[in-house]
């Protein structure tokens, strides 16, 4: 079997359910729409990825994207124990470098993801830095529960608090280059995914005039 599993971490695309900091600016449709359109990115990107690919949907398994993959439910009452879960399952299932991202990131890549399983060879972890403080995607090529265990989720010091763990506990990781994820209306205008999309330019504009 492939010893390389890429995790991608879907929101099920529910209107009011997704991106709903944005959502406060540009109302549910538009958020709906913008959320449509990042995920449409991931899954061309990690098209690409030869590694075994898991889908985890938020809620409902959804049979209408990305095929031929497996497909599964986050589980979990936090992020942590969500992530943690779905790495645990990778690992007990034989796979020897697990790399697991999100699916909100308009510039992610497959060259994102190729070199953080190629630094799994030589590091235990890898984070993908997202600039709000967090990180995009994290790489494991062993198990470290305590990386997904008491941390404070969608704060500005996430991966500084990890990676100061790390450092104490002696575990050598590596960083990829930042990126930026979608979360504000801010976020959305600054970003180049925006700028050159003129259809969805078009279509956020009609939902609020």
């Amino acid at each position: 079997m492939n010893k390389e599993l890429v995790i991608i971490f879907v929101k099920n695309i529910k209107l009011g359910k997704v991106k709903t900091r944005l959502a406060k600016t540009i109302g549910n449709l538009g958020a709906f729409e913008v959320y449509s359109e990042l995920v449409k990115i991931t899954e061309t990107a990690t098209s690409e990825i030869k590694a075994d690919k898991r889908i985890y949907f938020s809620d409902t398994i959804m049979n209408t994207t990305w095929n031929h993959h497996q497909k599964f439910i986050q589980e979990g009452d936090d992020l942590g124990t969500r992530m943690k879960n779905a790495f645990l399952k990778g690992f007990n299932d034989g796979f020897e470098r697990i790399v697991l991202i999100g699916s909100d990131l308009p510039d992610i890549s497959a060259l994102h993801i190729e070199n953080a399983i190629e630094a799994l060879n030589k590091t235990e972890v890898v984070f993908g830095p997202a600039e709000d403080g967090g990180y995009y995607l994290i790489g494991l090529n062993k198990m470290h529960s305590f990386i997904f265990e008491n941390k404070p989720w969608s704060q500005s010091n996430l991966l500084e608090k990890t990676c100061l763990e790390l450092d104490k506990k002696n575990i050598k990781f590596t960083t990829l280059v930042t990126l930026n994820d979608i979360d504000t209306f801010e976020d959305l205008t600054a970003s180049s995914f925006y700028k050159s999309n003129l259809k969805l330019q078009q279509r956020i504009q009609q939902l609020n005039d």
